[in-house]
């Protein structure tokens, strides 16, 4: 089990899942995230009394592959709905419960976890009081093609940063709470955007945080985010990432410098993270980019 106090995670340590699951990827390990807990797994055919604890973290639960009817009871209430790839399902915070099914074929999911301090702080940013959990849980039990795309991409993503991992915590709380509307500014705020570039610009080998680079700009984090777009267009993510390719392929241009300098140079963890987002940005890798340009 992960040791942050941040996720409330202690009470799956006396979950017996022996048998029942096995893990396959773990963003806490594959990544280093520390804003969000992605984790795949592949699940027994059958499970005829599977308890899971209630915790306080906000919970998504993709499933990927499969087909069953899953049977859940949580206190008084039993439900029965068809589990298949693409049905979402949103654990409602400390409500336990207790599953069971059996499969055609080998189930397989993608779960997230988000702090529940960054749902309440998110929540407190919106001005809307406490979620409504429950009312999010049937909405997100009705289909939101949004989360689903984000929790299929996450796991491919491993080569991201924490601030990756941040930005789209931060986005899918929002999108949950506010049930996809949009909370659009009136106007952008140029003078916290070119705050929050000019941190970016400063501190491009560094690893940031979407919390350092909102504080910069002295807005709160969902405020940041959305004056940030508005005004450019991209998240402060991708935004980042940008610059630091466009210093990479500088560095490329004008130096000899070993691919693992000119990483470390450019913020990305390792020669592998800065190949993979030079690829996906640039279209090659940086070592052919030397040799073209």
């Amino acid at each position: 089990m992960f040791d942050s106090r941040d996720f409330d995670l202690a009470p799956y340590a006396d979950c017996d899942a022996d048998g029942l699951v096995r893990h396959t990827y773990c963003s806490w390990q594959t990544a280093g995230w520390r804003s969000m807990l992605v984790q795949c797994f592949t699940h027994a055919r059958e499970a005829e009394s599977f308890p899971l604890p209630g915790v306080s973290d906000l919970h998504l639960v993709l499933c990927t592959g499969g087909d069953t009817t899953m049977r859940v009871r949580s206190g008084g209430r039993a439900t029965r709905r068809r589990w298949v790839p693409g049905r979402l399902e949103l654990m409602v915070p400390g409500h336990a419960t207790v599953r069971s099914y059996r499969a055609t074929s080998t189930l397989s999911t993608v779960q997230v976890h988000i702090p529940r301090a960054t749902v309440d702080r998110t929540a407190g940013e919106l001005g809307g009081g406490a979620p409504d959990f429950e009312a999010i849980r049937d909405r997100v039990a009705a289909g939101d093609t949004v989360v689903e795309q984000i929790m299929r991409a996450l796991p491919a993503a491993g080569g991201a940063d924490d601030l990756y991992a941040e930005s789209a915590a931060a986005f899918l709380v929002t999108h949950l709470l506010t049930g996809g509307r949009d909370h659009r500014a009136p106007g952008p705020e140029r003078a916290a955007v070119r705050a929050g570039i000019a941190l970016m610009r400063q501190r491009l080998a560094d690893p940031l945080t979407l919390a350092e680079i909102a504080a910069e700009a002295h807005l709160s984090v969902y405020h940041f985010i959305r004056v940030f777009r508005a005004a450019t267009g991209q998240t402060p993510y991708r935004y980042l990432t940008r610059l630091r390719i466009e210093r990479a392929q500088e560095l490329l241009t004008t130096t000899d410098l070993p691919l693992a300098q000119i990483a470390q140079r450019c913020g990305f963890a390792s020669p592998g993270s800065l190949s993979s987002a030079f690829l996906a940005h640039v279209g090659v890798r940086p070592s052919a980019y030397r040799r073209i340009v």
